[in-house]
């Protein structure tokens, strides 16, 4: 079941920077006493980067894949002020506001295609939605998953929803293929048609309705050619039903 809201805390710390995305995720420490990586509104890739990371990772979570915590983090600007890197400063300036932040799950290992192995149905259910949600990020260079008390982790969903950049070219990603040459979990994923047809018919309009809505307004708000918040949440379940109705064409 997906969630009913995403949980919102203020962050108190920034901690450190994780240097190995594009984007440059923070380890921050909460109001709540929590651990958590915090994507930046304020990063170059932008706002959108944020709402894929919702959408994708709250839909991962309701078809019953694993998916650390997802929560929004309130960040002021002023926790910038104490920090003596440069780039940090900036960001966190830029980033005032709502962010997205992830649990932090210390000890996590990356997950190794050679050294950790995922059952067939797992690894076939994670296939089919990313080529659903057309991930271009789980590849073995990059799998964006982790092993946490040996259970596998679904991580970095921002470069998902690639057609959101385009809204107006949108219409044409409804079939396109996905490519799984690459994809980490092509060598387990032995039971993609069951896969498919199982998460295929659980994904239906309320559903992504209610994953949709969890995204908040002010990252959706002044979309080009949108004319309310509302609008672009309609877009964004609209294409993704045409992309499950057109399944046979691009389902790996």
């Amino acid at each position: 079941m997906p969630v009913e809201q995403l949980r919102r805390v203020v962050a108190t710390r920034y901690v450190m920077p994780l240097r190995e995305g594009g984007s440059l995720p923070g380890v921050m420490e909460a109001d709540d006493l929590g651990t958590y990586v915090v994507k930046f509104r304020g990063a170059g890739q932008g706002r959108k980067v944020l709402v894929a990371e919702v959408v994708v990772g709250e839909l991962a979570r309701a078809l019953g894949l694993p998916v650390p915590e997802l929560v929004l983090a309130d960040v002021d600007p002023v926790l910038g002020r104490a920090e003596p890197d440069e780039e940090v400063q900036d960001l966190l300036r830029a980033s005032g506001g709502l962010n997205l932040a992830m649990d932090f799950l210390p000890g996590a290992l990356g997950f190794d295609p050679v050294a950790h192995s995922v059952p067939s149905d797992l690894a076939s259910k994670v296939l089919w939605l990313d080529a659903l949600v057309g991930n271009v990020d789980r590849s073995w260079r990059n799998p964006n998953l982790l092993v946490w008390h040996r259970e596998l982790q679904l991580i970095d969903h921002g470069a998902c929803l690639v057609f959101h950049h385009d809204w107006s070219r949108a219409s044409s990603a409804a079939e396109k293929p996905y490519d799984t040459a690459d994809h980490v979990l092509g060598p387990f994923a032995a039971s993609r048609a069951a896969a498919g047809d199982e998460l295929a018919a659980r994904v239906d309009r309320p559903l992504l309705t209610t994953v949709v809505a969890l995204v908040p307004d002010e990252w959706l708000e002044e979309e080009p050619g949108f004319d309310s918040a509302a609008a672009v949440r309609e877009a964004y379940v609209d294409h993704l039903l045409r992309r499950v109705g057109a399944r046979e064409v691009w389902q790996p």
